[in-house]
């Protein structure tokens, strides 16, 4: 009984942390570009009291052991990094990753500088204009390579600035367009393999693959969506059954311990 009570633990906490992962999950449903992520459990070890294929007399051998579980743990949390609905915002500084011909569902990231000269990669397309010009995250990240928008004193306005789909900036100049650099995408094996670090930023990892940068529309890249948004792919309805079922594995695990307590006061209670 002791046993039993250790594994339906084992069961209460990984129902804790698959919860914790739902509610990370519908806490970003607004979030640009977020990427919902599943947690994946597995059995742990198990006590043997007697192995499958144990000779007995006559010759014979049993055909099945007997094996008894000590319970689960959380063994992966996983990004689902399937394309989520993309919105037309109409501003000039928004864009996001889409399908393109040759692409498999608007796969790649647009590449982020840190301060401390660290690459990063996002999938949120909400770029802001900093006051020298340069294209950056709302935290002041720079984006990479460098996109610098000119400003109305020297003839232009930032207002005009259109992105192809492969990628090409440009910008109207006393009513000329005139090029200011291409947006490149960096592409991974492995995208689940990367490591969130927050701020809808991911670096790279042993396991995620080193990035392939390519332009837009090619390498297996998604094109540029301009004056649009990726939203999050987090389901509301999916999550809400999820933590339902997490909340009722739960109770069964927590009954499962009364049941178990219960058991052993019996037992406490026996006389000769």
């Amino acid at each position: 009984m002791m046993r039993s009570m250790w594994s339906a633990a084992s069961g209460m906490t990984a129902q804790q942390l698959n919860l914790d992962t739902i509610s990370h999950n519908l806490a970003n449903v607004n979030t640009t570009g977020f990427k919902r992520s599943r947690a994946e459990f597995q059995d742990l070890l198990y006590q043997t009291l007697r192995v499958a294929g144990t000779p007995i007399e006559g010759g014979s051998e049993v055909p099945t052991g007997i094996q008894i579980g000590i319970g689960t743990q959380l063994s992966a949390t996983v990004k689902d990094h399937s394309q989520g609905s993309v919105i037309q915002t109409g501003n000039a500084y928004d864009m996001a990753i889409v399908n393109g011909e040759t692409s498999k569902g608007g796969e790649g990231f647009f590449q982020i500088i840190l301060p401390d000269g660290t690459m990063a990669y996002t999938r949120d397309g909400s770029f802001k204009r900093s006051s020298d010009g340069r294209l950056s995250t709302a935290d002041g990240f720079l984006l990479q390579p460098e996109i610098i928008v000119p400003d109305i004193a020297s003839g232009t306005d930032p207002m005009s600035l259109t992105v192809t789909g492969e990628g090409i900036v440009s910008i109207m100049v006393n009513n000329e367009p005139q090029e200011l650099g291409r947006i490149q995408l960096a592409t991974f094996v492995n995208p689940a393999g990367l490591n969130s670090i927050g701020q809808n930023l991911y670096t790279e990892t042993g396991a995620s693959g080193t990035p392939n940068v390519t332009d837009p529309g090619s390498g297996g890249a998604g094109i540029i969506g301009h004056k649009k948004l990726e939203i999050s792919n987090v389901n509301i309805v999916e999550e809400m059954v999820l933590m339902i079922t997490a909340q009722r594995a739960y109770e069964l695990n927590s009954k499962a311990i009364q049941t178990s307590d219960q058991m052993l006061g019996i037992a406490n209670t026996l006389k000769r």
